[in-house]
Parts: structure tokens; C-alpha cells; sequence
């Protein structure tokens, strides 16, 4: 069972998050021929305060 986790800053909308989970789990057949019901895909949510950029968290830089 192909597992993939995708770590990004919190923000996105929910249809952006079904738009990484359908594309991943694509992906993932293609490159392993796994059937798409065995695919699972985690996306983890990090607060902007939590992420470093440079030396400053991505809440300082705007981002």
C-alpha cells in the first residue's frame, strides 16, 4: 500500500487539498501500478509560526 505525506503551511482551502490528494494518489498509480484504492495520502497541516524560512518563521515573512 503506497503511502505519501504531504507537509505544507496551514491555509489551503479544502478543494486545494482534494486537488493534492487526487493528483498524488495519480501520481502514485502511475509510478508504482498500484491499484488507486490502495493509495493513501496524509496531508499534515503546519501553523505559519511553526515553519522556518531563513531564520524567521513564514508568519514574519508574510507568507
Amino acid at each position: 500500500m503506497p503511502f505519501a505525506q504531504v507537509i505544507m503551511i496551514e491555509g489551503r482551502t479544502e478543494a486545494q487539498k482534494r486537488a493534492v490528494i487526487e493528483k498524488v494518489s495519480n501520481a502514485l498509480v502511475e509510478a508504482t501500478g498500484a491499484p488507486r484504492e490502495a493509495i493513501r495520502v496524509w496531508i499534515q497541516e503546519v501553523p505559519k509560526t511553526n515553519w522556518g524560512i531563513a531564520g524567521q518563521t513564514a508568519k514574519d515573512l508574510g507568507r
